[in-house]
């Protein structure tokens, strides 16, 4: 008979790629993880990952089940929870892995979770096209992202959106000039996003192809650094609105207006297999209140 134990240490594998890693998570030594796992393949009658030492990836059969068991698992942690609630009349609980991008969550994910005190929440800060691999990996419950969602396995859906602005040095040769063209910008220096980030992305679909000619590009792998770089003169930047604001107020930066709209929508993401537990769809719902309209 297969038991949640089993099925609670290969999702764990699955997660980490590694037996010391799914033992730290499931508080078992690394033989006892590695029993679980053997009883498993031999009671389903199939390995579940090849052994590519030192790392355990999934195979065809152990991707045929992650779904089904993280479902499982999701189902019996929901189960516990509502009757901890019957008997305890406590406010909804738990924890949740979630996944942002740099500007959502260095500028949105805070006050998100502040509307929820009681949820205990593991965060991973880093671009959308990595978040999205890990989403589709089952190492997110959910995540925030910027960018495209590339995923077939994963369900986005349209959130809020996000105005993004050109900006320069208060002391930049166009800064204060009003309104500007897109050829403007020729030759002009650029501090940019990294590749695989949703504000790259943006930069490369619908401001490059308007630039005819760009000087030189320094690539920076968080909105902070970008800004700094542009205070110091380095460069242009295309960035959000949300990020910015407060240097803006300050007037350490400046917008440009080239007569161009630029805007995302940012979108929250999840595998269309994932089970909603209550304490996902509260977090969800949530995200969703913050909508305006």
């Amino acid at each position: 008979m297969i038991t949640l134990k089993q099925l609670r240490v290969f999702t764990s594998i699955a997660r980490h790629s590694n037996l010391g890693g799914a033992a730290d998570e499931v508080c078992l030594s690394r033989g006892a993880v590695s029993q679980s796992l053997s009883q498993l393949e031999q009671q389903l009658g199939s390995p579940l990952f090849d052994r590519v030492h030192p790392r355990l990836q999934l195979n065809d059969q152990g991707r045929r089940l992650q779904p089904v068991a993280e479902d499982i698992l999701g189902r019996v942690a929901d189960i516990e929870q509502q009757f901890e609630q019957g008997s305890q009349g406590e406010m909804l609980a738990g924890s949740l892995h979630i996944g942002a991008s740099q500007t959502i969550g260095n500028y949105l994910l805070p006050a998100l979770l502040a509307r929820q005190p009681w949820l205990q929440a593991a965060v991973t800060i880093t671009n959308t096209r990595n978040l999205c691999d890990m989403v589709a990996r089952f190492e997110l419950d959910m995540a925030l992202i910027e960018g495209e969602n590339r995923h077939a396995d994963l369900e986005a859906q349209a959130w809020l959106t996000d105005e993004m602005c050109i900006v320069a040095a208060r002391d930049h040769p166009l800064a204060g000039q009003g309104r500007l063209t897109p050829a403007s910008l020729a030759g002009c220096n650029w501090v940019l996003r990294e590749p695989r980030s949703g504000s790259r992305e943006q930069f490369d679909h619908q401001l490059a192809p308007y630039l005819n000619g760009m000087g030189r590009t320094l690539e920076l792998s968080t909105p902070e650094a970008v800004m700094q770089a542009v205070e110091q003169g380095l460069g242009l930047a295309l960035i959000s609105r949300l990020a910015v604001a407060d240097r803006l107020e300050l007037r350490r930066l400046a917008v440009l207006d080239v007569g161009l709209t630029l805007s995302r929508t940012l979108q929250l993401v999840w595998h269309r297999k994932k089970y909603h537990s209550a304490l996902l769809r509260r977090f969800v719902d949530v995200c969703r209140e913050a909508a305006p309209g």
